[in-house]
């Protein structure tokens, strides 16, 4: 009689792989990888990703779930992966955008009495890089597949980036009339730049293909002290 052992599924491939697909995905995009280029990148038969996964886009899905967790992932009790239902990783990429919250700009917003706006502004800015840098591969995962994924970019687009901004020109623009920070000839241009210098720095200058050799509390410290100067009012 011959006996077959189960198969054992190793702990911690699952976490391999998702860190496999995030690179490739980011590399490739989402339309031109292949399952194949992922089970390359980790060194295992292709066959073996769907011990693990039901297809490219279940995937993808739990690549943008774990995207900039940090822990250890675990292996799911429910192998396969499945699929997920039409409109879930939209409604994921929704939950991850939300979580960008910024409290001290609001509170800086409510607040009737300004008393060191450059400490506050500091802190604004700190707190916008801060919150970037956190969500640095989610934000790049939605920037490189928004030419496949148009809806899923157009999240980040319109309520992360676009709110960030809006937030930022209010809060300059209120500065500004109270003759706390400097005049700016357009305030939502101002609050772009302020925006797109931190992002460059937070998230997009790790994928660049010249860097700059900077580590990251030089690269944040040096943003927060550009954009304070260049906003204080010399007066």
């Amino acid at each position: 009689m011959i006996l077959r052992m189960p198969r054992i599924t190793p702990k911690d491939r699952f976490h391999d792989l998702i860190e496999a697909a995030t690179s490739v995905f980011l590399e490739e995009g989402y339309r031109r990888t292949q399952m194949a280029d992922v089970a390359a990148r980790m060194g295992v038969a292709k066959g073996t990703l769907y011990l693990y996964v039901e297809s490219k886009e279940a995937l993808f899905h739990a690549v943008i779930q774990h995207a900039d967790r940090g822990e250890r992932i675990e292996l799911p009790e429910l192998l396969p992966v499945p699929t997920p239902p039409p409109g879930a990783t939209l409604e994921e990429v929704h939950k991850r955008v939300a979580e960008n919250g910024m409290p001290i700009l609001g509170e800086a917003l409510a607040r009737q009495r300004v008393v060191d706006v450059r400490a506050e502004l500091e802190a604004i800015i700190h707190e916008l890089y801060a919150v970037l840098a956190h969500h640095r591969v989610g934000i790049k995962l939605l920037d490189r597949c928004a030419a496949d994924h148009p809806e899923l970019a157009a999240v980040w687009f319109s309520s992360g980036r676009e709110g960030a901004q809006e937030l930022l020109r209010r809060y300059l623009e209120d500065r500004i009339r109270r003759r706390r920070l400097t005049p700016v000839a357009d305030s939502a241009v101002a609050a772009r730049i302020v925006l797109e210098t931190a992002v460059f720095w937070a998230v997009h200058r790790h994928w660049d293909p010249s860097p700059q050799t900077v580590d990251d509390q030089t690269a944040e410290r040096t943003v927060v002290d550009f954009v304070v100067r260049a906003l204080m009012n010399p007066a």
